[in-house]
């Protein structure tokens, strides 16, 4: 029998998820790598009592994490959506969100780590405000809940004295330390959530309609609270809520390549032109300084440490003209055989031990 609970947070039935109808799907989506994801599930799995669904968006990950995820699926009742090819972010999070039919949707990238209540104070936030977007307090890096990525932020468009629609981009206190910086923190609503893991009313994709998928691996997520803020939904920040997200370069070769992938040079470029021309803004310095940087991650994670090998810890600035063109050309190559094979493949779905047929979802 199922029992509706009229409070989540008092109901002494809460902790059971078979006696209340869970508030919340959480979707997991691949963020850049796969060598965090088992340490990221099973963080939620231990750190989250409000009763929940879970839908697991798994984008080509490789054997061994694929088998792991197949397991946990079958052995916790959870929903597993498998793709023979890797996935755009908000691509991943649209192929989830089609499985949601709970008050609230809640994205997680499979390298955060959560903290006991995470998902209780994003709800309470939510449920008190009406928000329609709760972020919490990011983290970054290791060890973790320990260093602020990310405590609200800015983000809508201004208009400068030369007539030129301008993006105002802004990320709070990061670096600080959450010891130091934590009590003086309070919920406020703000402009800007990140997609390393945040809460979404669900009723709210009603107004706005799916993900952007063409915003294919950077600042989707402002595209997505500007467009809430435009269909008059509100965002808030909620400290009361600690999740860490760890970065880092791909820790075995089965990472490397979606890594490349994920942060291409084509899919950096096409993600800053569609949220200039979708917005209609300027080309201004914010744009030129992303075009300067572009493929950045890549040299800090993989082209300096090849560097540092190749030297012998010499680290030769001689081989950066050699390993840069190289890593461009690569590139370009991994991209092209993506858009080829992706146009070609569909989701599998296992939820619990039954398999789902593929013609219940999008095609890829």
């Amino acid at each position: 029998m199922t029992t509706t609970s009229t409070d989540p947070f008092t109901d002494p039935l809460m902790n059971n998820p078979l006696m209340i109808d869970p508030l919340v799907t959480i979707v997991v989506v691949p963020r850049e790598r796969f060598s965090c994801a088992r340490r990221s599930l099973e963080s939620i799995y231990e750190h989250t009592t409000l009763p929940f669904k879970l839908v697991y968006v798994d984008g080509n990950s490789p054997a061994k994490v694929h088998q792991y995820l197949e397991h946990q699926a079958q052995e916790k009742g959870f929903q597993l959506i498998r793709t023979s090819n890797y996935l755009y972010p908000n691509q991943a999070r649209n192929l989830g969100l089609a499985q949601v039919k709970t008050r609230y949707v809640v994205f997680v990238d499979n390298d955060v780590i959560v903290s006991p209540g995470w998902l209780e104070a994003l709800v309470r936030c939510a449920e008190e405000t009406g928000a329609a977007v709760v972020g919490p307090l990011m983290c970054q890096h290791e060890p973790i809940h320990e260093e602020v990525h990310f405590a609200g932020g800015e983000s809508h468009i201004w208009v400068d004295n030369r007539g030129r629609r301008r993006l105002r981009e802004k990320m709070y206190q990061q670096g600080q330390k959450v010891e130091q910086l934590r009590p003086q923190l309070k919920r406020i609503q703000t402009e800007l959530a990140e997609f390393h893991c945040v809460l979404v009313r669900t009723e709210i994709f009603d107004r706005v309609g799916l993900l952007d998928e063409q915003m294919l691996n950077t600042k989707e997520h402002l595209d997505f609270c500007m467009t809430v803020a435009a269909a008059g939904g509100s965002v808030y920040f909620e400290p009361d809520s600690l999740v860490t997200y760890v970065p880092g370069e791909p820790q075995d070769w089965t990472d490397l390549h979606y890594y490349m992938l994920r942060w291409s040079n084509a899919w950096t470029l096409a993600s800053l032109n569609r949220l200039r021309d979708k917005w209609e803004l300027a080309e201004d310095g914010y744009f030129q300084s992303k075009y300067k940087k572009l493929g950045w991650r890549r040299k800090m994670t993989i082209l300096v440490p090849l560097n540092r090998i190749l030297t012998l810890g010499v680290s030769s600035r001689l081989l950066n003209p050699l390993l840069m063109p190289l890593d461009n050309w690569l590139n370009q190559i991994l991209t092209d055989r993506h858009t080829r094979q992706a146009a070609q493949t569909k989701p599998q779905s296992q939820s619990q031990s039954e398999q789902v047929s593929e013609s219940q979802f999008t095609q890829v």
